[in-house]
């Protein structure tokens, strides 16, 4: 019997990045991410035109290269990087080539003209794009103990967990930059971070969006009032900016359920989803175990200049998925076309919806372009 079916106590990076990516892990699993949850790409297809719009604006900042590159991080079973190139206009589509950035075997069916990798190519010039994926990038968790000391929490593999050392190095510094949990005043501004408007909100209209209402860290002095919670996010950062690094040019976009440093959860969001429904987070491959994105600091790790962070609503908004209803006298001259219409407005309400999808943060990072999500 191995260590690990014995009990051991791990921290929450290792336990995670076993049950989710190991042999037999979770996304490993042959019915894909779309058996548990429902993401954005899943609700609707206009979040892939949507996307394809955005490819689009990056293909002419970038004076319309002969080869555009599309990369869809954590590519699940290449439903996102599918949907763009059926969305895109002919012309881009056949300089397009794209890229499903995936650890699950190819599905069999998936077009030709994906291209399935481990990782991104490097000297990428266009889009990355990476929806839903630095919430499954495993991480370290503190909790703040009866002295008002941030330990790590160590969990076995059926859950159970308990306090380890404590959080020192690099980690202790992330958490005094990002997520301090020993100030009374709360988590401290977001100088040096990128502006926009901050995700945030609360509800829960589907699985996979669950947004946890933020609040300010409480503490007790110069300790932390025990029990408060926070995820170390230095594997994220690192991650992001390896990711952003293979671009030579263009624009990288992570959409993620986040939370900045002026509003940082105080019990953190660690969670699990099995089945289409929230669980508790085991680290035993049974279930999906995911963590809200502090998407500030994810930027600053990429140290370029230029990032910027906006809700999903004002993303897509901008894209052109408003969620307006058609007008009603349309449901007596034509209606077949009121009846697409409003289905088509209740598919971009659910994508835009404050407290759930819409409330998403999008962490836009140009390489060497402008900004082009601009009205």
């Amino acid at each position: 019997m191995t260590a690990e079916a014995a009990g051991e106590w791990r921290g929450w990076r290792a336990a995670a990045e076993s049950a989710l990516y190991g042999p037999g892990g979770f996304y490993r699993r042959p019915e894909g991410p779309a058996g548990h949850f429902r993401t954005s790409v899943h609700a609707s297809s206009l979040f892939a035109g949507a996307v394809a719009r955005l490819l689009c604006r990056v293909d002419e900042a970038l004076g319309r290269p002969a080869s555009l590159g599309f990369v869809d991080m954590a590519a699940g079973r290449g439903e996102l990087v599918t949907g763009v190139l059926a969305a895109l206009p002919a012309e881009v589509a056949a300089r397009t080539r794209a890229y499903a950035v995936e650890i699950a075997d190819r599905p069999r069916a998936l077009d030709h003209r994906i291209e399935w990798l481990p990782e991104p190519p490097p000297g990428l010039t266009g889009l990355l794009f990476a929806n839903e994926w630095l919430d499954n990038v495993p991480v370290e968790v503190a909790e703040v103990d009866s002295a008002g000391v941030p330990r790590q929490v160590l969990v076995r593999r059926d859950g159970t967990e308990r306090l380890g050392e404590p959080v020192a190095g690099a980690e202790a510094e992330w958490l005094e930059r990002w997520w301090p949990l020993g100030r009374a005043e709360g988590a401290r501004g977001t100088e040096g971070a990128p502006g926009g408007d901050a995700p945030g909100g609360e509800g829960a209209p589907t699985p996979r969006a669950r947004v946890v209402a933020p609040g300010p860290v409480a503490g007790g002095g110069a300790a932390g009032q025990a029990g408060l919670r926070a995820e170390i996010g230095l594997p994220r950062d690192a991650a992001w900016a390896g990711a952003v690094a293979a671009l030579e040019r263009g624009l990288a976009v992570a959409v993620d359920y986040a939370h900045t440093a002026r509003e940082r959860p105080p019990f953190g969001t660690l969670t699990g989803f099995r089945d289409g429904r929230e669980t508790a987070p085991v680290p035993d491959g049974s279930c999906d175990i995911t963590a809200h994105v502090a998407l500030d600091a994810c930027a600053e790790a990429c140290a370029l200049p230029g990032a910027r962070l906006l809700s999903q609503r004002a993303a897509l908004r901008t894209l052109g998925v408003t969620g307006a209803r058609p007008p009603l006298e349309l449901a007596s001259t034509h209606p077949a076309e009121y009846v697409r219409a409003l289905a088509t407005a209740g598919e971009a309400a659910e994508l835009t919806a404050p407290g759930g999808l819409g409330d998403f943060g999008w962490l836009l990072q140009p390489v060497g372009i402008p900004d082009v999500l601009t009205d």
